[in-house]
């Protein structure tokens, strides 16, 4: 078993990794919100709104879900650069 030395990160190596994780979580929550309202803007929304709310739980749910893989897409989409090239 060898034995792995640890190197500490610099401080500005330290606050630039907490600035991309930032950078991210923004992204990631400005895509969530545009997301959602783009799904506002479908007709299967203006539609829900206007059945009554037994039959609107499948619409509800599917849009749902949508919006969950979008979301799902953009995140996995972003170049990870922390993540090892080869394992």
């Amino acid at each position: 078993m060898a034995l792995r030395l640890r190197r500490r990160k610099s401080k500005t190596s330290q606050v630039v990794d907490l600035l991309e994780t930032y950078l991210k979580l923004q992204a990631a929550k400005k895509a969530t919100k545009a997301a959602r309202k783009a799904a506002k803007g479908t007709a299967v929304y203006q539609v829900a709104k206007r059945t009554p709310v037994v039959k609107r739980i499948p619409i509800i749910a599917g849009a749902g879900v949508a919006i969950a893989v979008v979301v799902t897409k953009l995140r996995s989409s972003g170049g990870d650069s922390s993540a090892p090239a080869g394992a």
